[in-house]
């Protein structure tokens, strides 16, 4: 027994130091450049096929050809990535959502490539580099990994890699070269996955799918690790090793034979799966949001019955076969669940081909009277009865979603399609002696089968594009476009998630089993991980938000694997989505990250002379102070605003050490220690009231015992140096923050724990410090989604009022809002918010980077908003702004409210 632990163990230390080789270079890649590199795995295949081609097929020494292909082509490929692929992507700042496709492109089209060289099949003649001996394999591990250690700590180019990941932007002004130490990254990133290619390949079958996604798994090591810790990396990777070798021994007999030897032999899937969906996601949960969506492509309508027009031709086809043409339509309904995802919805989703994999194997279970607790049952209901199973599973797999974004929540979707595959589609249980799947009667023949499902496509193109046109496509495309800002304007996002998951394993169930149908038989293959790879990147290449793409993509990848050899489909789609971050990087309204979101190309500038330019202006209406304001809350037009012919007093309050002049209406905004006459002892709490408010975070208090109101009819100001927090109290007022103590009310009611998108559908509106529109919509649009999520049906009456108030009812209404002037987006915003008819409204720098006149009309607004009985709150840092507006100005300092 002793002798056999042993083994096992040295078994798993083999298994383990490879593990490990993955982890450590993918932690450095990731130090030096930010990029979570996908494609690590194929970068060890393709190294792997080159030493054998050097050794096998050429005759090289093992010593020489290892030496080229460790030293020369696989530091040599990762300089080629960093120069033509991501370094691009590196400036001016970092952009995650296109460094994720890019390394999903170079992973298809490496996958891809090896499969047109060295062709699909497996090969069991891998030269052995090191000794087999695993002593020797975790020594050399142990040695690099010290190595790397001490270059990263004690030595000049290590505190470069240091101050590059810190923030890259700061370091080249210090003098460090950043791109320099990002090709040292990657050049040692894909030395790394080259020796670990050459190292598993002996141990696995060499082939252009199994090891790339071999080596996918073990990215579980690096999450474990947090992208940052070479100890822990490695050690996770040996323990994994280790733990997966002692299973071996467990044979507990029954039906729990096959379960542990499925856990045994896939691990490292079980630590993915736990890693992406237990511990927090990389980068931390509050990291930027990465949106995947490609940029929207514009049909024009004849495009359309061309579309139509090819894909009837099959059914002209002489003979009753239309052959392969099968696979389109089928494929197209799969590739269509990514539309309503990630296309509309902006969540990165890699684990669709799982989706489809099960509602093809669920339909010819059932079909095949299976599917445990169920007769067989006709093939049509077969197939409805496999999407209903499939559906739930989308909204599991969307519950990460909820809090992750990004490269986290591309890493938990992930997880979950190789877990499925793995546990399920590999599996004898759940795949062996399935018969023939038979279609129902009438359709035996591939044209009367095409034809229905050329009928299906057009029902689910149909059912998308009336939701995306509807009110659930306007809130999936603000969730998309800016997640705070939808949640401010009443989206209700984590369940718009999990509807948005749940929709999409359905039409990926779908035409999953339409796939099944169409050859008559179930192929795991054609739905592993690497699949759902290249569907995700063909999809995001051909523009994710629109209904064209699913059919391109879905012609472009039959049409390719049948008509040349397999793997072009792969090297056509990788290398369009490895160099997508080539394309010229937009200018438009910034994210909640600061960054502009990836999709939107660049917007026409008028041409001079052009209606539009005027349109863009401020509107005469808020430039002229006699022109009244048009009505927001009702029918009636809103009260004048205060007189401001009253003397001001002598006195003015201190804001953080600057003068704040006195308040409208004759009154000064009181010194700085006075508190508001709504907390007065007995007094009415009407509005929104804020008391005892405390907020810690790592040990230091933010908030300490606020007590705040923001009363009807009135304009409050919160005034205070930078740090004092004031953002900090925003958020908990708008839900945003859930404060350590203390209690919220809304005209009595406590709403402490209420979120974000459920106060503002009590009437609670908000504005953000940056800007938080939607790119993708137009301007009337980003102001309807306000208006619909408020409850308000017929939406349109509560627009058009807000439309002339602000003047956005001009030819600006129909303009997307992507590369309109601030001015123009701030008046969207506020007119977002003001469409639910708000009875508070919360504005943090409602004036920032507006000029005098926008200035000015803004305050014009904010005036008439409180005479019409608007509770107003400005975070504001321009005391002219704060005087012309505002009823009563407090002073927060030092997480107080001045007394």
């Amino acid at each position: 027994m002793g002798s056999l632990t042993y083994d096992l163990t040295l078994a798993g230390l083999a298994v383990g130091s490879a593990a490990a080789l993955t982890g450590i270079g993918l932690v450095v890649t990731h130090r030096a450049t930010g990029v979570l590199n996908l494609a690590h795995g194929a970068v060890a295949m393709i190294c792997a096929y080159v030493l054998r081609q050097f050794v096998v097929a050429w005759g090289w020494p093992v010593p020489a050809a290892a030496a080229v292909t460790l030293l020369v082509v696989a530091p040599g490929m990762g300089l080629l990535l960093d120069r033509a692929v991501f370094r691009p992507l590196s400036t001016p700042a970092p952009d995650p959502a296109r460094t994720l496709v890019a390394s999903i492109g170079v992973f298809v089209l490496l996958v891809g490539a090896a499969a047109l060289l060295w062709g699909t099949g497996a090969r069991s003649d891998a030269p052995v580099l090191l000794p087999d001996d695993p002593w020797i394999q975790l020594a050399a591990v142990l040695l690099l990994g010290c190595a790397v250690g001490a270059v990263t700590r004690w030595t000049r180019f290590g505190r470069g890699l240091r101050a590059v990941v810190d923030n890259r932007e700061l370091a080249a002004l210090g003098g460090v070269d950043a791109d320099r130490t990002a090709a040292a990254g990657w050049a040692f990133g894909a030395f790394t996955a080259g020796l670990t290619g050459v190292l598993l390949a002996p141990l696995v079958r060499l082939d252009p799918y199994g090891l790339p996604l071999l080596v996918l798994e073990v990215i579980a090591v690096a999450v474990i690790a947090r992208m940052r810790s070479l100890p822990v990396a490695a050690g996770a990777a040996l323990a994994i090793g280790v733990a997966q070798a002692q299973m071996a021994r467990l044979h507990p007999g029954g039906d729990a034979e096959s379960v542990v030897q499925s856990l045994g032999a896939n691990l490292f899937v079980v630590a993915l799966l736990v890693a992406a969906l237990v511990l927090p996601g990389v980068g931390g949960e509050g990291g930027s949001v990465a949106r995947a969506a490609a940029p929207p492509v514009r049909i024009p309508w004849p495009a359309w019955p061309v579309a139509a027009v090819l894909f009837l031709l099959p059914l002209g086809f002489a003979g009753s076969d239309p052959g392969t043409a099968v696979q389109v339509p089928a494929l197209a309904v799969v590739l269509l669940s990514l539309v309503v995802v990630t296309g509309r919805g902006g969540q990165i989703s890699l684990g669709q081909a799982a989706f489809a994999g099960l509602g093809g194997l669920f339909t010819a279970l059932l079909a095949a009277g299976r599917f445990p607790g169920l007769p067989a049952l006709p093939v049509p209901a077969a197939l409805a009865v496999a999407v209903l199973c499939v559906t739930p599973l989308g909204l599991l797999t969307g519950w990460p979603a909820i809090r992750r974004h990004g490269l986290a929540l591309a890493l938990a979707t992930l997880a979950v399609g190789v877990a499925v595959s793995r546990f399920v589609f590999e599996q004898p249980y759940a795949t062996a002696g399935l018969p023939v799947v038979a279609r129902p009667p009438g359709l035996d023949g591939d044209r009367a089968y095409y034809a229905v499902e050329l009928a299906v496509l057009a029902g689910a193109l149909a059912a998308v594009a009336a939701l995306r046109r509807g009110r659930t496509g306007r809130a999936l495309a603000a969730m998309r476009d800016h997640e705070a800002g939808a949640q401010a304007a009443g989206v209700a996002v984590p369940a718009l998630k999990l509807l948005a998951f749940a929709a999409g394993a359905a039409l990926a169930a779908l035409g999953g089993g339409l796939l099944v149908l169409g050859v008559r038989a179930f192929d795991p293959a054609a739905f592993d991980p690497v699949r759902g790879l290249l569907w995700f990147a063909a999809v995001f290449v051909l523009g994710a938000d629109n209904l064209m793409a699913p059919l391109l993509a879905a012609a472009l990848l039959v049409g390719l694997d049948a008509g040349t050899e397999p793997g072009v489909a792969a090297v056509v789609v990788g290398l369009l989505a490895a160099l997508s971050g080539l394309r010229r990087r937009t200018a438009c309204a910034p994210d909640a990250a600061g960054t502009a979101p990836p999709w939107l190309p660049a917007p026409e500038p008028p041409a001079a002379g052009d209606d539009r330019t005027e349109a863009l202006r401020a509107p005469e209406a808020l430039a002229d102070p006699a022109a009244p304001a048009a009505p927001v809350r009702g029918p009636a037009p809103p009260g004048p605003p205060p007189p401001r012919d009253a003397p001001p007093t002598p006195r003015a309050a201190s804001a953080g050490g600057k003068a704040v002049p006195p308040g409208p209406a004759g009154r000064t905004a009181g010194p700085a220690h006075a508190r508001p006459e709504r907390f007065a002892k007995g007094a009415d709490e009407r509005g929104l009231v804020a008391r005892g408010v405390r907020v810690g975070y790592q040990g230091f208090v933010v908030l300490d015992g606020v007590d705040i109101a923001v009363p009807p009819g009135r304009v409050t100001a919160l005034v205070g140096d930078n740090g004092a927090g004031k953002s900090t109290l925003f958020h908990c007022l708008c839900g945003t923050l859930r404060p350590d103590a203390g209690r919220i009310r809304l005209d009595g009611t406590d709403i402490t724990r209420r979120s974000a998108h459920a106060r503002t559908r009590l009437g609670v509106a908000r504005t953000f410090q940056e800007l938080a529109v939607f790119p993708s919509l137009t301007v009337e649009e980003n102001v309807l989604v306000g208006a619909e999520q408020a409850g308000h049906r017929p939406a349109a009456p509560a627009v058009e009022p807000v439309l002339r108030l602000l003047g956005l009812d001009g030819p600006v209404r129909r303009r997307r809002a992507a590369g309109l002037s601030t001015g123009v987006l701030r008046r969207v915003e506020l007119g977002r918010a003001l469409a639910g008819r708000p009875h508070t409204l919360l504005l943090d720098e409602p004036a920032a980077g507006l000029d005098t006149a926008e200035t000015e009309a803004l305050a014009r607004v904010l005036r008439a908003l409180a005479a019409d009985g608007t509770a107003v709150l400005v975070v504001e840092h321009d005391p002219e702004l704060v005087a012309r507006v505002a009823d009563g100005v407090l002073v927060l300092e030092g997480g107080r409210i001045g007394r």
